[in-house]
Formats: structure tokens, C-alpha cells, sequence
């Protein structure tokens, strides 16, 4: 959804922009695309439930690293190589499954999480107007807490309602979370009281938990008794 060369490039006009006013611009340009991904996704699963997990990955991982990928955001935006790369170094974190990543983004940069939850919930809205039938489940990735989870859900469901006034339909949706943290583990029951399904994130519960890597791990493994 995010990788296409068509689209990449305002994924990363949006990391770049200066201000929020900015990154809504560059947001506006990629809410077509999602807009198309969740209305097919909802015609292919016609009846069914489709859980959409909102942006997840930190967003150093969308900025290009060879200089000719640098140099194509150069011509097509007007910014320097040397600003794209301050900009990556920035947001670089040294271990990026820990840091700034899941709902911690939306918390910080509320805009795309509402960008998505709009592309979604017209797209679901057009399905609907076609007579089509779709249980869209909405789940945010890296909640730590309660409080996490009813900002964000507040955020959506604002935007839903603008979406269903204006498009004069109303669409049942569920909000939900990952839990893929130990501490979101041990507070499952608060947070229960404000999210409507879980998924549980194994893989990264369990490299949180013992403090193992997935991809490290077989290696040290292979060689116990």
C-alpha cells in the first residue's frame, strides 16, 4: 500500500513537510489510494470481517537510503539530498521495534491516522452504497494503555461521523487493538473497557518479553543442549 512508486513519494513529502498544515497536503495526495485499496479489499471479503491494522512501522523506514533514491525526492519535491538525509538520521532509532512506531506515531502526528480512518470509512460508505455488505474492524497497533487506546479511538470515530454525514450513510464498525506489548499483557483488563476486539501480537510479545530477537535468535539456540 505504502511502497508503490507512485505513492512512495508522497509518504515521503509527508516526512518531510515542515508543519502539520504540510503533512495534511501530502496526506491528502495518498487518501485516493488508500480510498481504492479498502474499496476492493471490502468488494474481494463481500460479507466478511476485514480487520485493517493502521500505520505501524517507524517512519525512517519510508525514506530512501541510496543516492539515487535521494536524488529522485530531490526533483520531485524540491529537497535537498542533505535535508533528506538529516531528516533520516533524525528519525533513525537503533533498534526501531521499540521506539517510535504503532500508535506512538498518531499520537505525535494525529493527521494520518485521521487520513486513513477517512479513506476507510468512505470507501466503506461507497461499498454500502452499491449494496454491498462489510464488517470493517479497525486495529491500532503498539498500545501500552487505556489511555493510548481512547485517544485514538476518539480520533476515529470523530472522523467516521464526519464521513457519515457528509456521505449521508452510516456504516457499524468495531475498534480494536493489538496486544503486542508486555505491559498492554498486564493491563488487558483496562483497556478492555475501551477496545472491542484484540489481536495478539506474538511476534513482537514475545521478543518484548524474553529479549529475543526472531531473526537473531535460532542461531543461539541451535547450539543449546
Amino acid at each position: 500500500m505504502f511502497f508503490d512508486p507512485e505513492r512512495i513519494i508522497h509518504m515521503r513529502e509527508m516526512i518531510l513537510a515542515v508543519n502539520a498544515a504540510a503533512r495534511r497536503v501530502a496526506l491528502g495526495k495518498f487518501l485516493s489510494y488508500q480510498h481504492h485499496d479498502f474499496e476492493q479489499l471490502f468488494e474481494v471479503m463481500e460479507g466478511y470481517p476485514v480487520t485493517v491494522r493502521l500505520l505501524d512501522p517507524p517512519l525512517h523506514e519510508f525514506l530512501p537510503t541510496q543516492s539515487r533514491d535521494i536524488e529522485n525526492v530531490d526533483k520531485a519535491l524540491g529537497v535537498s539530498a542533505e535535508v533528506v538525509k538529516q531528516r533520516a538520521d533524525d528519525l533513525h532509532e537503533m533498534n526501531p521495534m521499540l521506539g517510535h512506531r504503532g500508535c506512538r506515531l498518531a499520537i505525535s502526528y494525529p493527521e494520518i491516522y485521521q487520513m486513513q480512518a477517512r479513506a476507510l470509512f468512505e470507501a466503506a460508505c461507497d461499498v454500502v452504497a452499491k449494496e454491498g455488505h462489510l464488517h470493517p474492524e479497525i486495529m491500532i497497533p503498539l498500545v501500552a494503555d487505556r489511555k493510548e487506546l481512547a485517544r485514538l479511538k476518539t480520533l476515529i470515530k470523530e472522523t467516521a461521523e464526519l464521513v457519515f454525514k457528509e456521505r449521508g450513510i452510516k456504516v457499524t464498525y468495531l475498534i480494536g487493538n493489538m496486544i503486542e506489548l508486555p505491559c498492554a499483557a498486564l493491563q488487558a483488563g483496562a483497556i478492555a473497557k475501551e477496545s472491542e476486539f484484540f489481536s495478539n501480537g506474538t511476534n513482537d510479545l514475545t521478543q518484548t518479553t524474553y529479549g529475543m530477537s526472531r531473526d537473531a535468535a535460532a542461531g543461539f539456540f541451535a547450539g543449546l543442549p
